[in-house]
């Protein structure tokens, strides 16, 4: 979602959907990302691809790509060939490296449509 209204020049998550409203708590990340693409498509914009990296000591991921690749692909509505997923370690340091945390990152390429 940071991604694509970054992209949009719209803010970030925080701006759109802010941890001190009560009406998001518990929100379905789903949910929320729904509305970011509908101001997307407002906008004119569509998604021509999205690359996401996972930082994570643990659990191993590669076994889990084609799984998280194809459900990232629904929830964008984009075909799977359009969403690319990776992942790295800390190599042990910090939290991530302790197993303590993960983190992810995600760039995303929109076209005026």
């Amino acid at each position: 979602m940071n991604a694509l209204l970054g992209a949009m020049g719209k803010g970030d998550i925080g701006t759109h959907f802010p941890d001190t409203d009560p009406v998001f708590e518990g929100a379905s990340s789903a949910d929320l990302l729904d509305h970011v693409l509908v101001l997307m498509r407002e906008a004119g914009f569509g998604i021509v691809n999205a690359d996401v990296t996972v930082i994570a000591q643990r659990p191993r991921l590669a076994p889990h790509f084609g799984a998280i690749r194809a459900r990232l692909a629904e929830l964008l509505e984009v075909p799977e060939a359009a969403v690319n997923v990776k992942a790295g370690t800390m190599e042990g340091l910090g939290s991530i490296g302790e197993g303590k945390a993960m983190a992810a990152m995600a760039v995303v390429l929109l076209s005026a449509e």
